[in-house]
């Protein structure tokens, strides 16, 4: 059965954010990036011959998007960092080394680690959750870029 795509890539789509991983047993030093993020949505024509509203598809990624701009990221289920939040500031141990940031600039992600892979299936989650049931939609794609030729796509099926 035929599908089709919409895609969505515009310059309000980015967000600026600090953040560290951890890999090989080290941590990265904190840094940020600008990073631009695209989507697209795989389904069948509804009865207006549309996949999914191009309009209500920007403002749903903008939403996402906004709510992760000027924060520095940080992972819930990390076993490498330690996070403890008391008087408006977040205190992260990690390798060493401690971080003392203020609260409202920081977001807590439900993941292991902040990397682009990861805030990839994050926005797709979100996205999902924002749209909810639309039982024409098969899949979602969603592209991180961290910089000018290097991202992170994730990929899910919605409906098999």
């Amino acid at each position: 059965m035929p599908t089709h795509q919409i895609h969505v890539s515009k310059d309000y789509l980015i967000f600026c954010a600090a953040h560290f991983i951890t890999y090989d047993g080290e941590a990265e030093p904190l840094h940020g990036h600008n990073y631009r993020v695209s989507v697209t949505v795989e389904g069948d024509l509804q009865t207006d011959h549309l996949v999914f509203n191009f309009v209500t598809l920007k403002r749903l990624m903008r939403q996402i998007v906004d709510r992760l701009d000027h924060r520095t990221l940080l992972p819930d289920a990390n076993p490498h960092f330690t996070i403890t939040r008391a008087g408006g500031e977040i205190t992260v141990l990690t390798h060493g080394r401690r971080y003392v940031l203020p609260e409202a600039d920081c977001l807590i992600l439900p993941m292991p680690n902040t990397t682009a892979e990861m805030l990839a299936q994050y926005l797709a989650g979100q996205l999902r959750e924002r749209i909810g049931a639309t039982p024409n939609l098969r899949a979602c794609e969603v592209q991180v870029d961290e910089v000018q030729g290097q991202s992170a796509i994730h990929r899910e099926e919605w409906r098999r």
